[in-house]
C-alpha cells in the first residue's frame, strides 16, 4: 500500500500550505543525507519527504491528492478521465443484474481496445505512464519518467540578463547494477505467481474485458530475487549536478522547462522534464512592470533648471539622458527599448526614469542666498493645488 503523503510530513489533512512547508523544512533537515552520511533508513525517509512535500507542497497537485490518491501522481494522469472510469463503475455496479444477459464476462472484441489504459489511460497503474509509451522486448511497457519541479530565487539583474548556472539535484536515477529492471542479475528468472506469466491481470468484469499492467512483475510476466542495491525499485537516490541556462527576462513565477532531466522513465522510457519555477528578489533602486522598468534618478537644482546630459545606468551598460530644462522633481523620462525582454515575443520594454530634484545639505550663507534669490522665480504658490 502505498504511503500516505499527510503521514510523513506529520501534519492534518486540513494543514494550510504554510505548516506544510515548515513540517517539511522541520523533517528534511533532520533526515538529509549530508547529516546522516551512510544511513540508508535517513536517505530513505528523505526520500519520502521530499515526494510528499513536491505533491502537498504544490496547491495544485494536493487538491488532485486528496480526490485520487497516489495515482494522481502518475505522469499524463487526466482527472477527467479518471472521473468518468469512477462513473463508468459504479455504472457496473448498479447494472449488474442487467449483465446476467452476457453469461457473465462477454468475450465479444472491443476493437482497438485490448486494455483499460488503451481507452482511460493509465490511470491506475503502479507505475507512471505518459504520451509516448511503448512497451521493450520483453513486452512490458516502457513509461515516461515524472516531471519534476525546483523552485529557485534569483536577483532581479540576473533576471533581466540571464544566465546559466550549476545545480545540484538530488533525484532517482536507473540503479545501476539491475539497470532499472528492479532484478538481481545473477538470480534466475521465474513465472510470475500473480499475472500466471501474462504480465496483465483482469480489473473488472463486464462486456468490456478490461486488464492493466501486473503490479508484481510490472508487465515481465517472470520474477526474480529483488535488486540488492535498489531493493526491487530499479531506481536509487543520487545527487546529480546539472547545467542550466535561466533565458534573458524571466519573471516571478516563470517557468524554464529543462528537457529530460526530471525523474527516469521506466522500462527503457525517456526521463521526465524538470521544470524550474523562477522568484525574483527585489531590487533596491529598480522595479519591474510588465516589461518596463522602473528607475529613479537624482538629479541637482542646476541640471533641472538649466538641463543637461546626464549617466545613468540600464541593463545593456550606461547611457546618456538628456534632461529638459525646467525639469520638475517627480517627472519620468522615457528610454525605449532598454526595458526586460519579452520571453513570448522577444520585444523589448521601456525603461522609465524619474528625476529626484535633490537640494544641497549645507548651512552655507552663500546657499542660503542663493535659494532666497530663486523664490522670487516662482510664477504662482506651489501649493495652490493642494487639497484634501
Amino acid at each position: 500500500m502505498a504511503k500516505d503523503f499527510y503521514e510523513i510530513l506529520g501534519v492534518k489533512k486540513d494543514s494550510s500550505q504554510e505548516e506544510i512547508k515548515k513540517a517539511y523544512r522541520k523533517l528534511a533537515r533532520k533526515w538529509h543525507p549530508d547529516i546522516n552520511p551512510g544511513n540508508k533508513d535517513a536517505e530513505q525517509k528523505f526520500k519520502d519527504i521530499s515526494a510528499a512535500y513536491d505533491c502537498l507542497g504544490n496547491a495544485e497537485k494536493r487538491k488532485l491528492y486528496d480526490e485520487f490518491g497516489a495515482d494522481s501522481l502518475n505522469s499524463g494522469f487526466d482527472a477527467e478521465k479518471a472521473r468518468e472510469y469512477k462513473k463508468w463503475g459504479a455504472y457496473e455496479q448498479q447494472g449488474a443484474s442487467s449483465r446476467a444477459s452476457y453469461g457473465g464476462r462477454s468475450e465479444q472484441d472491443f476493437g482497438k481496445y485490448q486494455s483499460y489504459e488503451d481507452l482511460f489511460g493509465d490511470l491506475f497503474s503502479s507505475r507512471s505512464r505518459a504520451g509516448g509509451a511503448g512497451y521493450d522486448y520483453r513486452g512490458s511497457m516502457a513509461s515516461k519518467g515524472r516531471d519534476m519541479e525546483h523552485e529557485m530565487t534569483i536577483d532581479l539583474i540576473s533576471a533581466l540578463k540571464g544566465f546559466e548556472t550549476e545545480l545540484a539535484m538530488q533525484k532517482m536515477k536507473p540503479c545501476d547494477l539491475c539497470s532499472g529492471s528492479g532484478m538481481d542479475p545473477k538470480s534466475s528468472m521465474t513465472k510470475c505467481s500473480t499475472c500466471k506469466g501474462s504480465g496483465r491481470l483482469n480489473v473488472a468484469d463486464g462486456p468490456i474485458n478490461f486488464t492493466r499492467e501486473c503490479p508484481k512483475c510490472h508487465g515481465h510476466g517472470s520474477t526474480g530475487k529483488p535488486c540488492p542495491r535498489c531493493s526491487g525499485e530499479g531506481q536509487v537516490y543520487d545527487t546529480e549536478r546539472i547545467r542550466v541556462t535561466i533565458p534573458k527576462g524571466v519573471k516571478e513565477g516563470s517557468r524554464v522547462r529543462v528537457a529530460g532531466k526530471g525523474e527516469p522513465g521506466f522500462n527503457g522510457g525517456e526521463p521526465g522534464d524538470l521544470f524550474l519555477l523562477v522568484h525574483i528578489k527585489p531590487h533596491d533602486a529598480l522595479r519591474r512592470e510588465d516589461d518596463d522598468l522602473f528607475l529613479e534618478v537624482p538629479v541637482t537644482v542646476n541640471e533641472a533648471i538649466s538641463g543637461a546630459s546626464i549617466p545613468v545606468p540600464t541593463i545593456d551598460g550606461i547611457v546618456n539622458l538628456k534632461i529638459p530644462a525646467a525639469s520638475q522633481s517627480g517627472q519620468s523620462l522615457r528610454l525605449k527599448g532598454k526595458g526586460a525582454i519579452n520571453l513570448k515575443t522577444g520585444a523589448r520594454g521601456d525603461m522609465m526614469v524619474k528625476l529626484v530634484v535633490k537640494v544641497p545639505k549645507s548651512d552655507n550663507e552663500e546657499a542660503k542666498k542663493a535659494a532666497r534669490a530663486l523664490e522670487s522665480y516662482y510664477r504662482e504658490d506651489v501649493r495652490k493645488n493642494l487639497k484634501l
